[in-house]
């Protein structure tokens, strides 16, 4: 999955505004449009851990967390809703993953979500505080791995309203992996011209054993986690691909012509379209051609070794017929890795890309493969001699829409024509947004910032709207938790008038029920100085309680509120901001007793952990959760979960070389139950970040 930036944080804002004066972009002109013509106005700052997005036909946004949770924006009201909570298994990197619609929505209102299903896969006991029997062994044997097989699924839900139905699920496709253990999920989804389902996957594979090359250990003991050739370049495997299927209309699929394998085809899976991925986080299918731009992750090698392999290269490919893209065997035609025994730790020969052979104890497919195709694009750490336009960094590649420009369209807000046609590529850990320019072979023939002065806090998802605007979905700078900087967001070409900006504040913000809170409309501005009108919404039941521009307000019962303020000016535009607050009984305040900031720590060792709750409600230490997330320059993966006030983790003993920055964090959290059944529950969270210390634990 993502990764993290280890930065400060601030609070985010309820918008963004670049420039003062629109500057409009004259059709057919060869030069971008300046920045400020164009305005960044935020939908919702509390968007969860936010995974994915997809606006709906009449510019209703869903938009995902990894926890679980649909959330809709309804540019109507201002609201941000919770369209539904989807149980989820949450190890390592799974949960909730990606979302879209069908391509008939407007008639069916079928919602798609690829999502880890709780099953009955094992989970960490609080009352064996020094076992965590949620992570799966490292080292044993096939009896001691079975509790741990899982599936990621895709299934397609009904929207009614603000509402996913659960209760309509229509299943199309389970992919097998194996849980208690990291990494790589995959989880976009999308659609072509003609209807057919296109699905990424990740390899499901731990990249921590291998100094950051190939992941390829075949020892019989070793969990088969370890090694992605029983994946990615396994073709009778579905992770680690790209799957291309045609969903039917009582749920299922069939096979469209064209894929990788025909159907009935010994020792393959037709639904495969492409393989040899290894975290396929992001693609997105050109309307126009029905071309597939993917962006695939990188391994974590700094420099090439000539006894394992390249160096890390982040990959985005344009994909118009089936293919194989090599990995864990090359990077691309010319940078093969190394046939490395795990065993003994000696080098063989490089891998053959033109014709690559899976001979691994795991590999329940063909042996011989498809020859290994070129990337468009490849780049590393440092600054890339073909595509020096990318910088130099992390390597968090994703691939986004190519935007298709509506000359007929009335839309106030749509992007220029310059950008038509152009495929977008956003960088995660770089912080920024590229335009791609193709010639008639698909080949890049040109890259440009897209907005350089705006903020792009790691881009996690990006589509544009039947508006013609950019939709955006942050990150933000933290660890898999809500950040302050995320935020779901629109960027606007601008017409005319601007947006306003909306400004929230309310006083107390804490207390019993009955509750009387004074809020405020003060700092809220108009970048034109229009005239606004201010809709105010206590209780989020999508009506106006007050048009006061400081209003009060007395909430009569204990609970969870989002108070949330519209602003429209004389032209129509509006925005809202909302200020989530509970009242009720205090929230449950979290800390570690240890570790502690500063501790010495050797990654490998097994870390004792205690935590601390203060809450006006008895304590229960069952729900407290404990995760340990391995950091890695500015990416990080969630490894484990263990349960109870005080416990052990085991640290990942990472394969990483000399230099790299790597650390811990340990994030606990605490989830009360109110005896009171009209107040709803409360969570408290805290973390630790410890560096490794040489010799801490001798």
């Amino acid at each position: 999955m993502m990764g993290v930036k280890r930065l400060a944080v601030v609070a985010g804002m309820a918008l963004v505004v670049s420039g003062a004066t629109a500057t409009p972009a004259v059709a057919g002109s060869s030069a971008p449009p300046a920045d400020s013509g164009f305005q960044k106005v935020t939908l919702n700052d509390f968007p969860g851990e936010p995974i994915s997005l997809a606006v709906l036909p009449d510019n209703r946004v869903l938009h995902t967390a990894r926890t679980g949770e649909v959330r809709i924006h309804d540019p109507k009201t201002g609201l941000n809703v919770l369209a539904a909570d989807v149980p989820v298994y949450e190890h390592d990197e799974e949960g909730l993953q990606g979302i879209a619609i069908d391509p008939d929505f407007a008639h069916n209102k079928w919602v798609y979500l690829y999502y880890s299903p709780p099953l009955n896969t094992p989970v960490d006991d609080p009352a064996t505080p020094d076992v965590n029997e949620g992570d799966a062994p490292f080292e044993g044997t096939e009896a001691d791995w079975a509790p741990f097989k899982g599936a990621l699924r895709l299934s397609r839900f009904k929207l009614s309203g603000n509402t996913l139905r659960l209760d309509t699920e229509q299943r199309i496709i389970d992919v097998p992996v194996d849980r208690g253990i990291c990494c790589h999920v995959g989880g976009q989804i999308g659609f072509d011209g003609k209807g057919n389902l296109y699905l990424s996957t990740g390899d499901d594979t731990n990249p921590f054993e291998s100094d950051g090359y190939a992941p390829i250990d075949e020892r019989a003991n070793r969990h088969p986690a370890f090694d992605a050739q029983r994946t990615s370049a396994n073709t009778n495997d579905l992770r680690g691909k790209l799957l291309r299927i045609r969903v039917k209309p009582s749920g299922g699929y069939t096979i469209p012509s064209g894929n990788l394998f025909r159907p009935g085809t010994a020792k393959t899976r037709p639904e495969i379209y492409a393989m040899g991925l290894r975290n396929p986080f992001r693609f997105d299918v050109d309307p126009k051609t029905n071309r597939v731009y993917m962006a695939d992750y990188s391994p974590d090698a700094g420099d090439a070794d000539p006894g394992r392999g390249p160096a890390g290269q982040g990959r985005w490919m344009l994909i118009d017929r089936p293919a194989n893209y090599g990995w864990p065997y090359c990077a691309a035609p010319d940078l093969p890795y190394v046939d490395y025994d795990f065993a003994t730790g000696e080098s063989g020969a490089p891998f053959d890309c033109a014709r690559p052979v899976n001979e691994s104890p795991h590999n329940t497919g063909l042996t011989r493969l498809p020859a290994v195709a070129e990337p468009e694009v490849k780049y590393s750490y440092d600054l890339s001699a073909d595509f020096p336009q990318l910088g130099e960094g992390g390597i968090g590649p994703m691939a986004g829409p190519a935007y298709d420009y509506d000359k007929r369209g009335r839309s106030q807000v749509k992007w220029p024509e310059y950008y038509d046609g152009k495929p977008l590529f956003y960088e995660w850990t770089r912080d920024y947004v590229k335009a791609f320019t193709l010639d008639r072979r698909g080949e890049v023939s040109g890259i440009e910032p897209v907005l350089p002065s705006f903020v792009f806090d790691n881009p996690m998802d990006m589509e544009f709207g039947p508006d013609g605007a950019l939709y955006v979905l942050e990150y933000g700078d933290g660890f898999f938790s809500e950040n302050p900087d995320a935020q779901l967001a629109r960027i606007d070409f601008v017409r005319g008038n601007r947006t306003p900006t909306p400004k929230i504040s309310a006083s107390p913000l804490a207390g019993l029920a009955p509750l009387t809170v004074t809020f405020s409309s003060a700092g809220t501005t108009d970048p034109d100085g229009d005239a606004l009108r201010y809709a105010w919404d206590f209780d989020a039941d999508g009506k106006v309680d007050s048009t006061a521009p400081n209003p009060t307000y007395t909430y009569q019962e204990n609970g969870s509120y989002r108070p949330t303020l519209k602003v429209t000016d004389s032209t129509g535009r509006s925005a809202s901001a909302e200020l989530p607050f509970f009242v009720g009984p205090i929230a449950p305040v979290v800390s570690f007793v240890t570790p502690v900031e500063g501790q010495p720590f050797e990654f490998g060792q097994q870390v004792a952990f205690e935590v601390s709750v203060l809450d006006d409600e008895p304590i229960d230490c069952s729900r407290v959760t404990v995760r340990y997330i391995l950091g890695h320059d500015e990416h990080g993966h969630p490894i484990s979960t263990a349960t109870g006030c005080s416990g052990t983790i085991s640290t990942t003993t990472p394969g990483h070389g000399d230099g790299d920055n790597l650390f811990a964090v340990f994030i606990a959290e605490y989830t009360d139950a109110p005896s009171d059944p009209g107040t709803p529950p409360q969570t408290g969270t805290t973390q630790v970040i410890l560096d490794p210390t040489p010799d801490a634990a001798g």
